[in-house]
């Protein structure tokens, strides 16, 4: 089908509108005609229920869209709708021979329009495309940072923050168990990741119990750890409830547990009011693992640490007193402390240390005694 009175689409403005959409937004000009040119060959099939081969080129200076038809030549047409003879194609190049391809350009009636909403719906999906690349190369760089948003849905099951530019999403496990979440509220979160979506927005995932989410918090409050001078070796968290941070400086001259509290405790309070109430252990990261673990045993007192480095096992005793704090509630202080060691730390009082020397001594006196009677036999 070739209709003569109908010229090549020309698209001069196109072209000028896609060099700048590359400029300002960074949408490759070739990327998008390439698009343009796939959906105007489904769009040429679709409106004119055709069953031949069609090829759409786009001129790069002048946005001229050309339609071709490809037959391939054969010795006998039995389809003209994809085939040609091998005398017709050699009239448009005396070159051509069997089994090549030749590309008949026909002009269908009305595809100037048909060509001009498709253009413009290709431009449109592109844009979005783009803006999202944007928008999720923003936030995956932002990957391990706080946000601050605004809750825009909250159930048991999900939280859905409004971050501007995309939702923020906090799904159950990355709550903290002890809030409750209103619509309207602002609250802060730790972007954990971002996920791209086929279709749709990127997904932030936030949270707010992970450990790093103190991390964090600490880093924007205590200007020393932001610039380094103060290392924050490890953070181990029970969110909600209370967390142990191990910290740490080189300079001999700084107190990193004083610097981290501040005076009269504002710095801490300032963590600790933004996670609504969580207390916070802050101690003194030691190389030596006796003090470092008995450190991490906080606020409990701890009379001695027996380690063992090949098993990371430490056998830690505590007065009397002390044992029902060493452990804490629901063994929350021991397990904490051996998170934030990554030690297994088995917790002793005093009495129980010393029953236990004694019922040790006792089997060994009772074992030589028999290997005595033995002998005697």
């Amino acid at each position: 089908m070739k209709e003569k009175e109908e010229p090549a689409i020309d698209n001069k403005e196109l072209i000028l509108a896609l060099e700048d959409l590359e400029k300002e937004n960074g949408l490759n000009k070739d990327y998008v005609l390439d698009s343009i040119e796939t959906a105007l060959v489904t769009a040429y099939k679709r409106n004119f229920d055709s069953l031949e081969n069609v090829k759409v080129v786009m001129d790069r200076k002048t946005g001229a869209t050309h339609v071709y038809s490809v037959k391939q030549i054969v010795e006998k047409v039995e389809n003209p709708e994809t085939e040609i003879s091998l005398e017709d194609a050699q009239k448009i190049n005396p070159d051509l021979t069997l089994e090549d391809t030749v590309d008949i350009e026909i002009v269908p009636r009305n595809f100037g329009r048909i060509a001009a909403q498709t253009a413009k719906q290709v431009i449109i999906q592109k844009l979005r495309e783009a803006e999202r690349e944007i928008v999720y190369n923003e936030f995956n760089d932002r990957k391990g940072e706080i946000v601050s948003g605004i809750i825009q849905k909250a159930d048991k099951s999900i939280v859905v923050m409004d971050l501007g530019k995309l939702e923020g999403i906090m799904p159950a496990k990355e709550q903290i168990p002890t809030e409750h979440y209103r619509v309207n509220d602002k609250i802060k979160g730790y972007v954990l990741d971002v996920k791209k979506e086929q279709k749709g927005a990127p997904q932030v995932i936030v949270s707010r119990s992970h450990p790093d989410f103190v991390r964090k918090l600490l880093e924007f409050e205590i200007p020393e750890i932001y610039e380094g001078v103060i290392e924050i070796k490890s953070v181990s968290r029970d969110p909600g409830y209370r967390s142990k941070v191990a910290v740490y400086s080189p300079d001999p001259n700084i107190d990193p547990v004083g610097s981290c509290v501040g005076q009269k405790g504002v710095r801490i309070q300032n963590v600790i009011n933004e996670l609504n109430g969580e207390k916070i252990d802050v101690i003194e990261w030691n190389e030596d693992p006796s003090i470092y673990i008995a450190a991490s045993l906080l606020p409990a007192q701890v009379l001695a640490v027996d380690v063992k480095p090949e098993e990371k096992f430490a056998q830690v005793i505590v007065p009397d007193n002390q044992l029902s704090l060493a452990i804490g509630k629901s063994g929350q202080n021991a397990r904490l402390a051996a998170k934030l060691t990554d030690w297994k730390i088995d917790i002793k009082s005093e009495t129980q240390f010393r029953n236990m020397l004694m019922e040790k001594q006792e089997q060994e006196n009772s074992e030589n005694k028999e290997n005595e009677e033995d002998k005697a036999e």
